[in-house]
């Protein structure tokens, strides 16, 4: 009996259309794989494998050789595709070479990838961040802030924390500064301070050279390209004296960063950030991507997500409403 059953089994398995298809795996890559942006895109990527049936293979690739080197191990692996964060986006021609020698699929996330020209390569579906608009609703909350502790314009100035090499961060200071524009806030009081990197530090010593320079103002906004720049720049204020009252920080992320500012038992300058969607940037590009592959379903070719408002009276419901609970422990 036994022997009848294993023969049989043998014939199953060499019956073809019978056996178990292989589980569909799809490569994330992301430049800085210690962020926790980047760890939450992940793991709305993994519950999106739980859920309809793939496997993540998760790679920081954090330059250009690094990017290269994880397509051909991603191949290697069996994949079929892979989402991507890459740390140059000027990589994008090169990214798309490698994908297609070696027949995967490539979808972007967060940066768009750029072709030798400099300009978008719109024929690779991206999923991003409608960049403008979430440095206006960072500018239009400090805006409402100032105007209720009834700052004087005239004594009131704006740091841009800036970062040119990265487009969406340039949209969003571009963003900050046309909402200022728009609601009568001078140009001429709204300071450009480039930073070389854009964690803390990097917003620390360019907020420093701002006010060092500008001894004349007494009431500050600090805006950025993420929560780590605007906390450097109100670090740098609170450092040379400048009260929680008279700071208002507006970041963006509203992840790990943000949360551990904003449930201060005291007061800074921190005053709050805009969360950007990582369950949409982790869950539906990897959903997106296993339907490309499954379907042959082509995933939108620009996606732009915007952020939600969060201060010290809301970041708890909203957190705990977008799955990101995790981040109050």
């Amino acid at each position: 009996m036994k022997k009848g059953l294993a023969v049989l089994l043998g014939i199953v398995l060499l019956v073809p259309g019978l056996a178990a298809e292989p589980r569909v795996k799809i490569g994330f890559l992301v430049k800085m794989p210690e962020e926790n942006w980047f760890q939450k895109e992940w793991q709305f990527a993994e519950k999106a494998g739980k859920d309809l049936g793939f496997d993540v293979i998760k790679i920081g690739a954090t330059d250009g050789l690094k990017v290269l080197s994880a397509i051909d191990n991603l191949a290697a692996q069996g994949a079929q595709g892979f989402i991507i964060c890459t740390p140059d986006v000027k990589l994008g021609a090169a990214i798309v070479g490698r994908a297609k020698v070696l027949g995967l699929k490539v979808m972007a996330v967060d940066d768009q990838l750029v072709g030798t020209d400099g300009r978008p390569l719109w024929s690779v579906p991206y999923l991003g961040i409608s960049a403008r608009e979430i440095g206006m609703a960072a500018a239009s909350v400090g805006w409402a802030e100032m105007g209720d502790r009834k700052w004087p314009l005239e004594d009131t100035g704006a740091i841009a924390i800036s970062f040119k090499e990265l487009e969406t961060a340039r949209a969003r200071i571009a963003g900050a500064g046309t909402f200022l524009d728009a609601v009568g806030f001078p140009v001429a009081q709204i300071f450009d301070a480039p930073q070389k990197t854009t964690d803390v530090e990097g917003g620390f010593n360019a907020a420093n050279v701002v006010i060092t320079k500008n001894p004349r103002i007494k009431h500050w906004l600090v805006f950025a390209l993420n929560d780590e720049s605007v906390l450097g720049g109100v670090q740098a204020l609170e450092g040379r004296g400048f009260r929680a009252a008279d700071v208002v920080g507006v970041g963006i992320n509203g992840m790990a960063v943000a949360v551990s500012e904003l449930r201060r038992t005291t007061v800074t300058g921190f005053f709050g950030s805009v969360l950007l969607d990582a369950k949409r940037h982790g869950y539906d590009t990897a959903a997106m991507m296993f339907e490309w592959i499954t379907k042959n379903k082509l995933p939108p070719l620009d996606t732009r997500t915007k952020g939600t408002v969060i201060t010290r009276q809301n970041y708890v419901e909203v957190l705990r409403s977008r799955g990101l609970g995790d981040l109050l422990k």
